[in-house]
């Protein structure tokens, strides 16, 4: 019996040629035709579910960055909290000094030393220092994230409310081309004739092998950008232009030194985190739309393949495209984010290491090796963390990461699919016209 229906819907007959209950011949959909989506129709559904997901999610991705970026508290620099809490309840930040010493960009490790709270017949000196001692804690506390929620309130008090989208050019910069590139080429290679995927992959691992693909060349262009994007970031809170001139001239420095492909730097790492996180990405979109399909009661049967959910998209209505692509991308993007957590951690830390003669000054003295834990493989990176920081290391920001990942994906495929299927039905009324 043929595994083909001229009526376009499969019955229970077709599939018992198939063991294990799935079509591994995807059914033919109007979504294949080229004339009902074109690729700058595509393009264009790309570049408005970028814009709005970059506008809703950057604050919550700038509170990732800063929580990862913070290494775990040190038993060293306990001592300036606990001589801050017996400074006057009345010491305000503006009493405070205004800059203090960090090392290596880690606002726990104040290089203020600490000293005991000073008497009434201390010298005008003594006070200072002590004074200091306790702004450096307070400062401390201020750029020290426990948690996403208490990094956005802290950032809004103490840096303005317009810090929560610092780095949101570079990050249009990026994700309008990645995104154009990303969704795209995976519609591209599940659907075109010429995609070299065509007989030689299973529709059911299609998705992972196609979401794979088109997140590596995704990834190879936009890592410049998104090296830009993530050290703006992590910097310290100064105006956008500030930031911004001293962001580039660091680039200029660290290109002049160690050449162009330095821009690159973390690509090995973003690719062990976003090719295992497309891949679980897109099979468990693909599987769970199907499943929300079934759910209602729309599949005629129910051990039908679950990827041929996408080719009754102009079978549904607005409404219900958009609630299975939020709901169905929300999910598979939050569990896939939180697996692909730890590659997360290790990309970010090595991409704002400081680029300084730190190393062979430390070197010199003999007390720290060149090599710092930044410049290790990644492997060797992450077990680096394990050691020191324990799981909760690997996993640092990780519910932040969760909260931006999910809704990212929900409005960037929800948006996606709605401009497609917009798009078929601007394109089906041409036709008749």
């Amino acid at each position: 019996m043929s595994l083909s229906s001229s009526s376009g819907s499969p019955s229970a007959d077709n599939l018992t040629h198939n063991p294990d209950g799935q079509r591994h011949d995807r059914i033919p959909s109007r979504h294949e035709n080229p004339a009902d989506t074109s690729l700058s129709q595509k393009m264009l559904s790309a570049v408005t579910g970028s814009l709005l997901t970059s506008l809703l999610v950057t604050p919550l991705d700038v509170v990732r960055v800063r929580l990862q970026s913070q290494a775990s508290p040190s038993p060293s620099v306990s001592s300036s909290s606990s001589e801050f809490v017996r400074l006057p309840p009345n010491l305000g930040i503006s009493t405070c000094c205004r800059e203090v010493f960090w090392v290596q960009n880690q606002s726990q490790f104040c290089v203020a030393t600490s000293a005991a709270s000073p008497s009434p017949s201390a010298s005008a000196s003594a006070i200072e220092e002590s004074l200091m001692n306790g702004c450096a804690a307070e400062e401390t506390q201020r750029r020290t994230f426990n948690s996403t929620l208490d990094g956005l309130k802290k950032i809004a008090r103490n840096e303005g409310v317009w810090t929560l989208w610092r780095g949101l050019s570079p990050t249009l910069m990026m994700a309008i081309p990645g995104n154009v590139i990303y969704f795209a080429g995976y519609d591209w290679l599940r659907q075109n004739k010429l995609s070299p995927m065509r007989g030689r992959v299973s529709d059911a691992y299609a998705p992972l092998v196609a979401g794979s693909a088109a997140r590596v060349l995704a990834a190879i262009v936009v890592s410049p950008i998104e090296m830009l994007r993530t050290r703006m970031q992590a910097s310290h809170p100064t105006s956008t232009g500030a930031v911004m001139r001293e962001t580039i001239v660091g680039l200029r420095e660290m290109v002049s030194a160690e050449g162009y492909a330095s821009l690159w730097r973390g690509l090995g790492l973003t690719l062990w985190r976003d090719v295992p996180f497309s891949a679980l990405y897109w099979w468990g979109y693909e599987y769970g739309r199907e499943a929300l399909h079934e759910a209602r009661g729309r599949s005629a049967d129910k051990n039908a393949s679950a990827l041929r959910g996408r080719s009754r998209d102009n079978e549904l209505d607005h409404k219900t495209v958009l609630i299975d692509s939020f709901t169905a991308g929300a999910v598979s993007g939050a569990i896939a984010s939180f697996v692909t957590t730890p590659f997360d951690v290790g990309k970010t830390r090595q991409q704002i290491a400081r680029h300084s003669h730190e190393g062979d000054l430390n070197a010199g003295r003999g007390s720290i090796p060149a090599v710092r834990p930044e410049d290790r493989s990644m492997p060797r990176f992450l077990l680096h963390i394990f050691k020191t920081e324990g799981t909760a290391g690997l996993f640092k920001g990780w519910a932040a990461r969760c909260m931006k990942v999910a809704p990212a994906c929900a409005i960037m495929i929800s948006s996606y699919e709605i401009g497609k299927k917009m798009a078929v039905a601007v394109n089906e009324k041409k036709e008749v016209s």
